[in-house]
C-alpha cells in the first residue's frame, strides 16, 4: 500500500517569494503530495535507515524537486539542491554519526553544497547540512529552504569540507563482490557482481509507486508493466563516476527514472524515431544519454538520436556492464 502523506496547504509559508518561485519552477506547487514508499524501500535495504514522519512530509511535499535558481546559470546549477534522498544510500554510518552530533534523528533528504553535502532532517522538521561536520540550517523548513536558495545566489559552497569525500562505497562493496552460483544462467559473472556491488540482490522488489507518480506528475508519464517489472528489481541500481575519468571500467549509469524528471520532450522525441512507447528508467553517461524501455523489454539510449541497447531487459543490464576499460582496481 503506497504511504502518501497529505500535506496541508493551508496558512501563508514563512518563506520568501524568491524561495517561493524557485520552488515552483522546480516543479512545487501548494498541495503536493507524492508516495515516499519506493525511497524509503530503497535507504532501508542499503543503510536500514528508517523514515521518521517529518521526513515522510518533507518527501512527499518536495520529493524529487531540483532547484537550480532564477535564473539558471553556471553558478546556480553548480549549487544546484537535490530533495533525493538515495543520494544517501550506503551512507548509514555518517547519518549515525550526524545524528549523535545533532542530538537528533537525521534522515536523509538530499543534497546541497555542489552535491558534497547531504541534507537531514531531524523529527521536529530542522533541516541540517551533513558532511564532516553537521551544521542547522534553519529550525523550520521553510527557514532552511529560504537559507538553501539564498546560498545559490552565491559561488561559494555552504562550506568548504575540511577532509576530501570519501570513496564512492560502489567501488569498496566490488572489491569483495562474488557473483552468485546461478549468475551464468542470466548473464555474466561481471554483470552479476557489477550489479551486486550496485544494489541489485535475487529477489528484489521495491515498491514504485513513487516513481511513477513523480513522473506522472512532472511529465505525464505513463508507466507500462514491463517498466514497472523492471525497476522492481533494478531501480536505483547503477555505477557510479570517479575520477579520473580513465579508471572508470563500465560507463556510468543510474537506473533512476526520476533523472528524466525533465526530459518528458527528449523521451517522446526519442519514442517518436524508435517509433514505440518508451518510459525512463535511467540515465548513463554523466547525464548524457537517456535510458528507456518499451513495453516488449527493449532498451534504448539516446538524446538527440535513439538507438537500441537490446531487445531485452537482462541482455540490456549485461551491455550496461560491458567493460570500455581494461581494469576496475
Amino acid at each position: 500500500m503506497c504511504r502518501v502523506v497529505k500535506v496541508s496547504n493551508t496558512g501563508a509559508r514563512s518563506w520568501s517569494s524568491l524561495t517561493e518561485e524557485v520552488l515552483r519552477r522546480a516543479g512545487w506547487r501548494g498541495g503536493r503530495s507524492v508516495p515516499t514508499d519506493s525511497w524509503e524501500a530503497i535507504l532501508g535495504q542499503r543503510g536500514s535507515f528508517v523514515a521518521h514522519d517529518a521526513a515522510r512530509r518533507f518527501l512527499s511535499e518536495f520529493g524529487g524537486l531540483v532547484t537550480y535558481g532564477w535564473p539558471a546559470n553556471s553558478i546556480t546549477t553548480s549549487s544546484a539542491v537535490r530533495f533525493d534522498p538515495l543520494r544517501a544510500q550506503w551512507q548509514h554510518e555518517l547519518f549515525t554519526k550526524a545524528s549523535e552530533e545533532a542530538g537528533a534523528l537525521l534522515y536523509p533528504v538530499g543534497t546541497a553544497d555542489e552535491g558534497a553535502s547531504f541534507l537531514g532532517i531531524a523529527e521536529d522538521g530542522a533541516l541540517h547540512l551533513v558532511r564532516d561536520c553537521v551544521e542547522l540550517l534553519g529550525p523550520s523548513t521553510d527557514q532552511a529552504l529560504n537559507r538553501l536558495v539564498e546560498a545559490q545566489d552565491a559561488r561559494a559552497a555552504l562550506w568548504t569540507p575540511s577532509v576530501p569525500a570519501e570513496e564512492q562505497p560502489f567501488w569498496r562493496r566490488l572489491r569483495t563482490m562474488e557473483a552468485g552460483p546461478d549468475a551464468r544462467t542470466r548473464w555474466s559473472e561481471e554483470t552479476d557482481r557489477v550489479l551486486r556491488a550496485g544494489g541489485w540482490f535475487p529477489g528484489r522488489s521495491v515498491p514504485t509507486e513513487t516513481w511513477e507518480s513523480v513522473l506522472l506528475q512532472s511529465g505525464e508519464f505513463e508507466i507500462h508493466d514491463a517498466a514497472r517489472r523492471f525497476l522492481a528489481e533494478f531501480g536505483a541500481v547503477g555505477v557510479p563516476y570517479r575520477d579520473p575519468w580513465d579508471t572508470m571500467p563500465w560507463m556510468e549509469f543510474s537506473l533512476d527514472p526520476l533523472l528524466a524528471f525533465w526530459d518528458g520532450e527528449i523521451i517522446d522525441d526519442l519514442a517518436k524515431q524508435a517509433g514505440v512507447d518508451l518510459y525512463p528508467i535511467g540515465m548513463r553517461d554523466r547525464g548524457n544519454q537517456c535510458l528507456a524501455m518499451a513495453e516488449d523489454g527493449a532498451v534504448y539510449a539516446g538524446m538527440d538520436s535513439v538507438w537500441l541497447i537490446a531487445p531485452t531487459p537482462d541482455e540490456a543490464l549485461q551491455r550496461l556492464t560491458s567493460r570500455i576499460r581494461p581494469s576496475a582496481a
